[in-house]
């Protein structure tokens, strides 16, 4: 079956992701890669997706358009009803900002911050209010580092590191939630650490979560599972 074609639809009254025969192609010399070719599909509101695939079979790419770090040649992505391709530049500054939160396999901490303020980075240079300085500290103690505030990255973990990055995320209560490859860098108990925080978090705070990754063992049986081998939709998953 042509991705076009494998269309998924679940059982939820509202769609927070509507995917339409997206194509995004990248010319390397010469030769045209053609990335995704005409992915069409659906991720309801609330729900823990999980992106899996072989290497490079566009699993990231397709989630830097949902986070709008790219733009596709061709379709169109609409998140919670508006069309990332009818925005403004202003305005896809402003859904990366307000709307999305990420989390990549590298955490993306700042080295010279301590967690506190790695969490609160994104608000930083308008500066930041003692009820969000607050909040921040009560997410991580939320995900078990209300003894590690003041610890900088260097003192910290990788999966100490890494649930300061979902704390991050979660600091402006996302409709979305995108992560790349978030357990990447961890050994298996920190893995599953972070993804039940994750799960628990963005629960509390009625998030959408997308994932990418390699390793399907956190996936659980009420999760969407979209599988994309060669830029297409695996319609046998």
């Amino acid at each position: 079956m042509s991705a076009s074609a494998a269309t998924r639809r679940y059982p939820q009254t509202h769609n927070m992701i509507e995917i339409r025969d997206i194509q995004k192609n990248y010319r390397a010399g010469e030769t045209v890669v053609h990335a995704l070719r005409g992915i069409t599909c659906e991720i309801p509101a609330g729900a823990f997706t999980f992106i899996v695939g072989p290497s490079g079979s566009g699993k990231s790419t397709l989630l830097y358009l949902l986070g709008a770090l790219d733009e596709p040649a061709a379709g169109d992505i609409r998140v919670n009803d508006r069309s990332l391709g009818q925005l403004s530049p202003r305005e896809r500054n402003a859904y990366r900002r307000d709307d999305v939160g990420f989390i990549f396999q590298n955490f993306n901490l700042l080295n010279n911050l301590d967690a506190v303020e790695n969490v609160l980075v994104p608000y930083l240079p308008g500066g930041v209010t003692p009820q969000r300085r607050a909040e921040a500290v009560s997410l991580l103690k939320r995900v078990g580092l209300g003894h590690r505030l003041q610890h900088r990255p260097s003192q910290l973990s990788g999966g100490e590191q890494q649930r300061v990055a979902i704390a991050r995320a979660l600091l402006k209560a996302p409709l979305l939630v995108l992560a790349d490859e978030p357990t990447g860098e961890l050994d298996s108990d920190s893995g599953a650490e972070v993804y039940r925080y994750l799960r628990e978090l963005c629960r509390e705070r009625k998030s959408t979560i997308v994932v990418v990754t390699h390793d399907r063992s956190f996936i659980g049986p009420e999760d969407v599972v979209l599988t994309i081998r060669d830029g297409q939709l695996d319609a046998a998953d």
